[in-house]
């Protein structure tokens, strides 16, 4: 709360996907996981996709470093053919490997329509917003009473870490 009355909020919040490569039914490498953070303004860009639109998002998680370039991850949305879903498509090269990691997941409308709903109603959050409606200095809890929730502050910088 600044002198003025005004409020002032300083988060940085984002939505954190986690790529796994398959190895099996329903099973997962995880040590050979990604990671890809969505700002708000690219979740912002995701809930807004019409059923024939894409959108693609670069990253360089060591920018303004001295290792900038060497790990660059791009996730591409793009729709599939007449079925109104969409590819996910993760691509992570590192240069001194010269190699390329590359993810797919195909999402159905079904899918898509509840991750929609899922970032809209997290988008607040990450935005810091909730602070201002409960006027709460620290964030609110997402959960129903009677439960212990869990709170588990994930960062960003976990993406660039991968």
């Amino acid at each position: 709360m600044m002198d003025s009355g005004n409020s002032v909020i300083k988060k940085k919040g984002s939505i954190m996907l986690k790529f796994m490569p398959a190895v099996g039914t329903r099973k997962y490498d995880p040590e050979k996981r990604q990671l890809f953070a969505l700002s708000p303004t690219e979740v912002g860009c995701l809930i807004s996709l019409g059923p024939e639109e894409s959108c693609e998002f670069f990253h360089d998680p060591s920018m303004k470093s001295s290792q900038e370039g060497e790990v660059k991850k791009s996730l591409t949305v793009s729709p599939t053919s007449n079925d109104g879903g969409y590819f996910f498509t993760l691509n992570v090269s590192r240069t001194a490997q010269k190699s390329v990691e590359r993810f797919t997941l195909p999402i159905t409308k079904a899918e898509f329509s509840v991750l929609r709903t899922s970032f809209s109603f997290i988008l607040p959050y990450i935005m810091g917003w909730d602070r201002l409606v409960t006027g709460a200095s620290q964030p609110a809890q997402i959960g129903g009473e009677g439960r212990k929730a869990a709170t588990r502050q994930l960062s960003p910088d976990l993406e660039w870490d991968q």
